[in-house]
């Protein structure tokens, strides 16, 4: 796929899975990843699918934001398309009540974030 037809496609599903999580956190959220890291010359948009991870230094990240968790909305491989920073403790369990409510099933592994 050419790089600006991927960037594009790639881009709207960002504004969708940030539309989603800006109605759940009034307005929070931020843009991630629009293409897919394939470490080649092949551009990927990120996948369509929206699923939830929530970040905590279990995960294996060093948040330097120690007020709280990192709620993302990832495609199937854990690439983040939108995320949240500082979340508490209470509002991510309200999160995920919420994702399961709209059938959105937790991410379970590594997760890709913007640097």
């Amino acid at each position: 796929m050419q790089y600006f037809v991927a960037l594009k496609l790639g881009q709207k599903r960002v504004a969708k899975a940030r539309e989603y999580l800006n109605k759940l956190t009034d307005g929070k959220a931020m843009p991630a990843l629009a293409l897919k890291d394939t470490k080649s010359n092949v551009w990927e948009p990120v996948g369509e699918e929206n699923l939830y991870a929530v970040v905590d230094e279990s995960s294996g990240f060093v948040l330097t934001d120690t007020s709280g968790y990192i709620i993302a909305i990832v495609d199937n491989n854990g690439i983040s398309k939108a995320l949240v920073q500082g979340v508490s403790k209470e509002l991510k369990e309200n999160l995920v009540k919420l994702f399961k409510a709209d059938k959105i099933l937790e991410f379970k592994g590594k997760i890709s974030l913007p640097v």
